[in-house]
């Protein structure tokens, strides 16, 4: 496949010798109490496990698969919640769950994945058409010569076809996206192809995130987008890029949004498209500053930028929110799940209203903030394009005092505003946590009852790690009244996998 890429301010980190050199530079850090059994690294912690095992440096035991599907993701009449559905194989862990629901597929048909350690390329994605009950389990394949590192994303056109997205590394440290391509919902997959590379000569594409213009009115209806963060192996720049598409991935064209130098990093990306074709891109800003040298319990920017010609050109960064992260207490980068080993991620996740209603084009960007107790879910909103953000909002009522993390947001397309997440509010010990979900149906000011999606409890403990990893993020998606959630459930005892769940609201 070819690439036309259009390189803008240059710079660049590192990757394979990345882990090395940061190392070198926290020697004199405190060293944590408990250790991740992941690197002190700012790559995504997908990419991390997925070298530590190809290394022999962690290894999993086979476990017998479980039965995955034999429910209908639906319920009676709305508000109601959908019972749980494991998407996923099982075997080994799954965790990393996108989701996304096929506009032309009368909301029965869904595509979802995770970092798959079942599959060779660490990279599995799982399709059903009746809404359920069954799936199709697909593993990704590689380019020559180069090896899965996980990262999955997923996403559908608005005729119907499903594509696929992650991580493929090479043997000497650089690190690509690919891609595939299915029209029959995941009945077969188009061969393995190049979809972006680094900017560098030496670079690693880390931490993609694929979004498509599903907007009818749109000039750039049905452009595919791809936004990442690029680590030089070379130099000390890292740059938040954004790949786009306007014939179905056979070429792209990329654009970097935004430089810094280490010890400043950019990462965590993620991508909204507005009625109109305005692509939106937010991610986080920290500074490697901490007490543990890392970003672990540093104040983040979350930053922000649109582009109101198809990807083009980039509107310069502005900062939606500042958040507290949690502290490094495991030897995570980015801080730590309390009471855990676990590395938690900052994702400020954007969604656009698509609607013709009162809040048609607000944006909303939803984050944790870690209180100096607990993590907190907050959501930020926009009423004109990005220009300023309203204080963030809570999610969760004041009584819920217990960590709220890896949320996740969409908007239905008749302005709900849809926030999924995990929550240990169930457990006294702080410990096991439950998917959660709350809608907004006033744009953004407050968001109704908290209403558990999760069937069972899940122990990070049981990820199938030894509690050292349970991936950076969770899903969502709406179809007409109905919100999807993906997550990483440990009901089993044993492993991780990706259930599937949500509910059904009120409003249509």
């Amino acid at each position: 496949m070819k690439g036309n890429h259009s390189r803008m301010a240059g710079g660049s980190l590192l990757l394979g010798s990345l882990m090395l050199l940061f190392l070198s530079l926290v020697t004199n850090a405190q060293a944590p109490q408990q250790r991740s059994p992941l690197p002190l690294s700012p790559l995504s912690g997908g990419v991390l496990m997925a070298q530590a095992l190809r290394s022999g440096k962690v290894t999993l035991p086979r476990l017998a698969p479980a039965k995955p599907g034999g429910a209908s993701l639906k319920c009676g009449h709305a508000p109601c919640v959908f019972p749980n559905v494991q998407a996923s194989g099982g075997g080994n862990p799954v965790n990393e769950d996108p989701i996304a629901a096929n506009p032309a597929g009368k909301g029965k048909q869904l595509l979802t994945g995770g970092n798959d350690f079942n599959c060779f390329n660490v990279q599995g994605f799982y399709t059903t058409g009746n809404g359920g009950k069954t799936w199709l389990h697909h593993c990704m394949g590689n380019l020559a010569g180069n090896f899965g590192a996980g990262d999955p994303a997923v996403g559908y056109d608005t005729n119907g076809t499903a594509y696929i997205a992650g991580i493929d590394a090479t043997p000497s440290g650089t690190g690509v996206i690919k891609y595939e391509k299915s029209t029959d919902n995941g009945a077969t997959w188009s061969p393995t192809a190049l979809a972006v590379t680094s900017i560098f000569s030496s670079g690693f594409t880390d931490k993609p995130w694929l979004e498509i213009d599903t907007s009818p009115s749109s000039p750039h209806v049905n452009n595919l987008y791809i936004s990442l963060t690029d680590f030089d192996n070379l130099s000390p720049a890292i740059s938040i890029n954004v790949s786009h598409s306007s014939d179905g991935g056979v070429t792209f064209s990329t654009l970097v949004v935004d430089t810094v130098d280490f010890p400043t990093i950019d990462q965590f990306s993620d991508l909204a498209v507005g009625r109109d074709g305005t692509v939106y891109v937010t991610w986080m800003r920290c500074v490697a500053n901490g007490p543990t040298g890392d970003c672990g319990g540093t104040t983040a920017a979350l930053m922000f930028s649109k582009s109101t010609d198809g990807g083009a050109t980039w509107s310069a960064p502005t900062t939606v929110a500042s958040v507290a992260l949690a502290p490094d207490t495991c030897g995570a980068f980015y801080g730590c799940l309390p009471n855990t080993f676990e590395r938690v991620s900052e994702i400020p996740v954007i969604g656009v209203d698509t609607s013709t209603g009162p809040g048609a084009g607000n944006l909303y960007v939803v984050m944790y903030n870690w209180t100096g107790t607990f993590m907190q879910v907050l959501v930020s909103t926009s009423i004109n394009g990005g220009s300023s953000w309203g204080p963030p909002v809570a999610v969760a009522p004041p009584t819920a005092i217990h960590d709220q993390f890896f949320p996740w947001l969409n908007v239905s397309d008749s302005g709900v505003v849809g926030v999924t997440w995990l929550d240990r509010r169930d457990d006294p010990l702080n410990i096991s946590y439950e998917a959660f979900a709350a809608l907004s149906t006033d744009n953004g000011a407050t968001f109704g009852t908290n209403t558990k999606i999760a069937s069972a409890m899940s122990n990070p403990f049981n990820d199938g790690f030894g509690g050292g990893f349970m991936g950076d993020y969770t899903g969502n998606a709406w179809f007409g009244n109905s919100l999807f959630a993906s997550w990483m459930d440990t009901r089993s005892g044993t492993d991780s996998q990706d259930e599937v769940g949500g509910l059904s609201s009120s409003k249509k």
